[in-house]
């Protein structure tokens, strides 16, 4: 099979990955092995191969938002599920025994395990995952449209629930990208009006269409304060822009696994009235499935540019430059299909 690796950790420009012929791997105990479909990709790849976070296992192969077809189960996966559609997220396995896995708060599991980081992901033509990893997709569903899902949609689902979204809420989303996309049509769908702040002219455009009431940049004040706001760029002084457009009582959810440093805070001006910052840490399956079912129904739609999986290198400089609408995705092209 094909696959894009990572030796060495560099610059997105040097072209760090490479496309290299890999045997077909093979499911062990407890996994199921996936034709990729297609693999969505995220600025957490983009901090793996550039060196923001450190490269667990070398080589790899990145990517963390997998869609496909089960075609082969190691012992003990039942074989009714050779040719069901998953999709794999971030959360690759955790140790189900701790107290944090056991209320259901395994997204902070000590001993977790990641897709693309930990263990192989899905710039590649096969993956092989943990079947508990790999949930059922709804029918009717395009892979390529639900690639972003799994990691741009969940994560920012759970980041609404962090920050303490109800519905019909005042929230602003800082940043807007393959994330902010998905989570603007859930607060939408639950009826809350949305303030997208972002200095792209473009991304201010898809925003509006989306259904944002308002957009502007994060220095701009909206026409009325927040009852929550997520932030989705790796960068800290967003969060103080968010803290300070809060109404009394509002929480700062930060959907970001990479962050600089956070500037200075005046207690008075951004802390006080109980004013909140919490960190958004991975996913639940309650997440995968809460979300999976919620963009079915409601009807949320992706908007994702598709590159050929040998095209990795620059789908990630494209994100890098935010040269993006929105989300992109990987589309092997099998080997089989070629010979």
């Amino acid at each position: 099979m094909r696959a894009m690796r990572l030796h060495e950790q560099g610059g997105i420009a040097t072209a760090p990955l490479r496309c290299e012929e890999l045997p077909l791997p093979e499911p062990g105990a407890g996994e199921v092995r996936i034709r990729v479909h297609a693999c969505g990709v995220c600025h957490t790849d983009l901090h793996i191969v550039q060196g923001d976070l450190p490269l667990r296992r070398r080589p790899l192969i990145p990517g963390h938002q997998i869609v496909g077809e089960i075609d082969a189960v190691g012992d003990g996966v039942p074989p009714e599920r050779i040719g069901r559609r998953v999709g794999v997220p971030w959360l690759a396995a955790v140790c189900g025994t701790c107290a944090l896995c056991r209320s259901g708060r395994e997204n902070l599991c000590r001993q977790a395990r990641f897709t693309g980081w930990d263990v192989d992901g899905g710039y590649a033509e096969y993956a092989v995952a943990a079947a508990d990893a790999a949930y059922d997709l709804p029918a009717g569903v395009d892979s390529l449209q639900a690639a972003p899902w799994l990691c741009a949609g969940v994560i920012g689902y759970r980041s609404l629930r962090v920050a303490g979204v109800q519905p019909g809420a005042r929230v602003g989303l800082f940043g807007f990208g393959a994330s902010a996309h998905l989570t603007l049509q859930v607060a939408r769908a639950w009826g809350c009006r949305v303030y997208v702040f972002t200095r792209s002219v473009q991304h201010r455009r898809v925003a509006e269409q989306l259904g944002a009431c308002w957009t502007g940049g994060a220095e701009q004040a909206p026409p009325e304060r927040l009852d929550a706001a997520v932030t989705f760029a790796p960068v800290g002084w967003i969060v103080r822009e968010a803290l300070a457009k809060l109404e009394r009582g509002g929480t700062v959810a930060i959907n970001a696994i990479h962050l600089d440093e956070v500037p200075t805070l005046q207690y008075r001006e951004h802390l006080y009235w109980e004013r909140g910052v919490r960190s958004v840490t991975n996913l639940t399956a309650s997440d995968v499935r809460e979300f999976l079912a919620l963009a079915a129904r409601v009807g949320i739609r992706s908007r994702v540019r598709a590159f050929p999986l040998q095209q990795a290198n620059e789908a990630l400089r494209a994100l890098a430059d935010s040269r993006l609408q929105a989300a992109a995705a990987l589309l092997p092209r099998h080997t089989e299909e070629t010979s």
